[in-house]
């Protein structure tokens, strides 16, 4: 890969910023917009006085399988980092599984027919439709082919959403797998059931390496089939929710199904295991659970002897896991690689819940630098508390780290991301959602004023909505409600588009907005070279912004 060419444009003298305002979407203004409610006087003021433009943020426009497909984090932070739209991990999957390309490789092969009568077939994911981890047909497919080739014996490992889905939606999708398995059942020739199972915030789905015991809590239950026992799995979370009626899936604690007192689905020699998620930051850990012999971070106990693997291959480098399905995308010369190889020193910070956001996503998929001395990784821990408790989060600790970057003149390019609006977002709580809106606004009139003293640009923006429509409508544009006559709280991402703030501090760079519609966020590369002063690749996806003539 060779440096990019330089515009004729002067440099700004201070830094380019691109902060990425997480779930922080565009939404109607109506009840449930919690970015509309909160005070917000530094976007108001951006609004006023920068550049300004909405882009879009979900479906094709971040490699989705239609445009009926919110975006999400992961596939967001690929589309900015590479500066153009790759088809992700959901599509990829939903074409293999379309077309049996997925059953006619060697390993579906070796996973299902290594497996005698007395062994099972074991399937571990998050059972729901939303799009972003996995999705229930693919599971089901999956099912039906192995019952197609006889396989006598599978259990399923469901983690429950209530994030990407509704709330508390996750026994409508029990129900439909118990029903599909029922089905199988039948005959009486095979044993098809629900092993085990769990909120994904409480069990299995941790990512960035913040919560071990989340991934040894998820071990014990589906491995080990240790936990809290109940006859179904529609029994256990019936059960649950009475004895905590406000619980949203994805915090419900683990469950064991059980027939005579024994569990039904324990993972033992001569299993095989397929964790069924394509969307790679939540399943690294469980996969490195299960495939790597000197694992140190919690006692697993005897190790099953199994056949393992992911539907995908979610860490390229470190090979994680060693076996999987399918391909994930290949995202090549990505921004950051383009700017370290043009001497363009680079900043990269967050907090724990969306550090490998704007490093590994953002690098496609890469883990590790490209240039140890051209680029500064900066890790804020994250709380371990339930985010509605501290809205804030790290935000000030962000801050600061930009603003030390910003006053020294450390880095050319920075990049950083507030989780607020996200991860309080999916919380459900509406007065933290607005607090968390008003922490980013807050930090942003920080950064705004250092930016201002250094004369350099600030690119605000959003990787998909969230916090933008809180409460979950119906086909007419109304709230849907529940039981007690309450509006029903919507957890999950947005089809919304986000916005673009562009504000040159100096005036020197001379933007102005190219007028081309219909831009996403995979554009955003782009503009952020043309601010610091580069030629975008032919390949990347149109600037923003463009030079005056």
């Amino acid at each position: 890969m060779t440096a990019l060419k330089e515009l004729a444009n002067a440099k700004p003298d201070g830094p380019v910023v691109l902060v990425i305002m997480d779930g922080v979407g565009i939404g109607k203004g109506d009840a449930g917009d919690m970015v509309a409610k909160a005070s917000t006087p530094t976007l108001d003021w951006l609004k006023d006085n920068a550049l300004y433009t909405t882009l879009k943020a979900h479906g094709r426009a971040v490699g989705m399988p239609s445009d009926d497909d919110m975006g999400n984090s992961e596939v967001g932070h690929n589309a900015i980092g590479s500066g153009r739209v790759f088809d992700q991990g959901a599509l990829l999957v939903k074409n293999a599984v379309a077309s049996g390309a997925i059953y006619q490789g060697p390993l579906w092969n070796k996973l299902t027919g290594s497996i005698g009568d007395d062994n099972a077939l074991h399937f571990i994911g998050l059972l729901s439709d939303g799009n972003v981890h996995s999705h229930i047909d693919i599971v089901l497919s999956m099912i039906s082919q192995a019952h197609k080739q006889g396989v006598k014996k599978v259990r399923v490992h469901t983690l429950l959403d209530g994030r990407d889905v509704g709330p508390q939606s996750a026994l409508d999708y029990i129900e439909t797998l118990e029903a599909h398995l029922a089905k199988i059942n039948e005959s009486g020739d095979f044993d098809y059931r629900i092993a085990s199972g769990g909120g994904r915030l409480y069990i299995t789905m941790d990512r960035y390496n913040a919560d071990w015991p989340m991934i040894e809590r998820g071990w014990n239950t589906h491995v080990k089939g240790e936990g809290r026992q109940f006859a179904s799995a529609t029994e256990a979370v019936t059960t649950l929710r009475e004895e905590n009626p406000g619980v949203i899936d994805q915090d419900l604690k683990e469950f064991v199904v059980v027939s005579d007192g024994q569990p039904v689905g324990k993972i033992v020699d001569g299993d095989s295991v397929i964790l069924f998620n394509f969307r790679g930051d939540r399943a690294i850990e469980i996969s490195r659970a299960f495939d790597d012999a000197d694992l140190t971070e919690f006692d697993r106990g005897p190790i099953p002897d199994i056949q393992f693997a992911g539907i995908m291959q979610y860490e390229a480098e470190m090979q994680i896991p060693k076996q999987y399905l399918v391909s994930p995308p290949e995202i090549d010369n990505v921004m950051g690689e383009y700017l370290a190889n043009s001497g363009v020193t680079q900043l990269a910070v967050s907090e724990t819940q969306k550090y490998g956001h704007v490093t590994y996503f953002f690098n496609g998929n890469r883990s590790g630098k490209f240039d140890e001395a051209k680029e500064t990784y900066v890790e804020i821990t994250s709380d371990l508390l339930p985010f509605e408790q501290r809205p804030w989060m790290k935000g000030g600790e962000i801050t600061d780290v930009i603003l030390d970057s910003i006053e020294n003149q450390k880095h050319d390019f920075i990049r950083a991301n507030y989780p607020q609006g996200d991860m309080v977002g999916h919380t459900g709580n509406l007065l933290a959602v607005e607090m968390s809106v008003e922490t980013v606004d807050l930090c942003l009139a920080r950064l705004l004023d250092a930016v201002k003293a250094a004369g350099g640009i600030m690119i605000v923006t959003a990787d998909h909505g969230n916090a933008d429509e809180m409460i979950a409508l119906n086909k007419s544009g109304e709230a849907k409600m529940d039981k007690s006559g309450n509006p029903q709280m919507k957890t999950s991402h947005t089809l919304n588009p986000v916005p673009c703030y562009i504000y040159d501090a100096s005036g020197k760079s001379g933007l102005k907005l190219t007028g081309e519609d219909g831009l996403g966020i995979s554009s955003l590369a782009a503009t952020a070279m043309v601010c610091l002063g580069y030629q975008p690749p032919a390949d990347y996806d149109a600037s923003i912004v463009e030079v005056k003539a």
